[in-house]
C-alpha cells in the first residue's frame, strides 16, 4: 500500500507540472495486484463543431502494486483515439531510431531537435535479485519518426543512468481505423535494465506547432461534433496481466 500511495502522489505531482488541461481527478483501474492511475486532457476544450483546430494534449499515468512488490514490466500499450482528434505529421522533420539509440537526452535533442513533438518525464523501478529496488528518473522526449503509407511513427526517448547508462527508445505506430476511434496506436516498450526495470510513472505534453510550405500547422488538431471525445486502451505486462482503460474528454462545440 505504501508503494501504491507513493506512485499515485508522484503521478498527481507530475500532472500538476503539466498544468493546463491535466485533469484533477485521475481514473483508477485495478486488476489483481496491479493498479493503474491515468489522467489527461486537451487544450483548448472549446472547439469547432466542424473542421479542425490546433490543440495540445497532456497525459500522465502511475502504476503500482497493492502489496508493494516489484512491478512486472509493461510490454505493450494500445490506445484507440476518437476520430475527431487528428495527428498531422506530414511536413515535420523526421528522426530515426538509429539517431536516438545510445544517446543521452541532451544529445538526442540536439541531433533531432526539429523532430520533437512532445516532452515529459518518467520514473522506473529497477529490481535485481536479493537487492533493494533502485528508483531512476529520466526526461522523456517524443520525436516524429515520419509517415510511411498509412502509418505514422513516433519514437519516445529516455535515458537512465543506473545500473549503467542506457538509452531506452519506445517505438509507437499510429494507423487509421474506421468507426468511432479514428486512430489506432500501438507502443512497443523495450526491456529496461535487461528486463529488471519497470515503469512506475510517466507524463507527456504534446504541443508541437510547425510550418510546412508556408502554412502554419499543429501536430494535433481536433473538432467537437458530439461534446465529448472517446478514448480506450489497454496495457499488457510481462506476467500477462492486462489492464483495460477508457476515458471520455468533454468538449464544447462552437460555431
Amino acid at each position: 500500500m505504501r508503494n501504491l500511495i507513493r506512485s499515485m502522489v508522484i503521478g498527481a505531482a507530475l500532472a500538476l507540472i503539466a498544468g493546463g488541461s491535466a485533469l484533477a481527478k485521475p481514473d483508477v483501474v485495478r486488476v489483481g495486484n496491479l493498479v493503474l492511475s491515468h489522467d489527461g486532457g486537451i487544450s483548448p476544450t472549446k472547439l469547432p463543431k466542424h473542421g479542425q483546430t490546433p490543440i495540445e494534449a497532456f497525459i500522465s499515468a502511475s502504476i503500482a502494486t497493492l502489496d508493494g512488490s516489484h512491478l512486472p514490466a509493461a510490454r505493450e500499450a494500445v490506445v484507440d483515439l476518437d476520430k475527431s482528434i487528428h495527428v498531422n505529421a506530414v511536413g515535420l522533420p523526421v528522426c530515426s531510431a538509429e539517431q536516438l539509440n545510445s544517446r543521452r537526452t541532451g544529445a538526442a535533442r540536439r541531433v533531432c531537435g526539429e523532430a520533437i513533438v512532445g516532452r515529459g518525464g518518467a520514473r522506473v523501478e529497477i529490481a535485481f535479485p536479493e537487492q533493494p529496488p533502485i528508483m531512476a528518473s529520466s526526461p522523456l522526449t517524443m520525436f516524429n519518426g515520419g509517415v510511411q503509407g498509412r502509418t505514422t511513427t513516433i519514437f519516445i526517448h529516455a535515458f537512465i543512468t543506473v545500473p549503467v547508462p542506457a538509452a531506452v527508445v519506445t517505438t509507437v505506430e499510429l494507423t487509421p481505423t474506421p468507426g468511432r476511434y479514428g486512430t489506432h496506436i500501438v507502443a512497443k516498450v523495450p526491456a529496461i535494465a535487461g528486463g529488471s526495470g519497470s515503469l512506475t510513472n510517466a507524463i507527456l505534453r504534446i504541443d508541437r506547432k510547425f510550418t510546412y510550405k508556408g502554412e502554419k500547422r499543429s501536430y494535433l488538431t481536433a473538432s467537437c461534433p458530439t461534446k465529448r471525445h472517446f478514448i480506450k486502451g489497454r496495457v499488457l505486462f510481462d506476467d500477462e496481466t492486462l489492464l483495460n482503460l477508457s476515458r471520455i474528454l468533454p468538449c464544447t462545440p462552437r460555431s
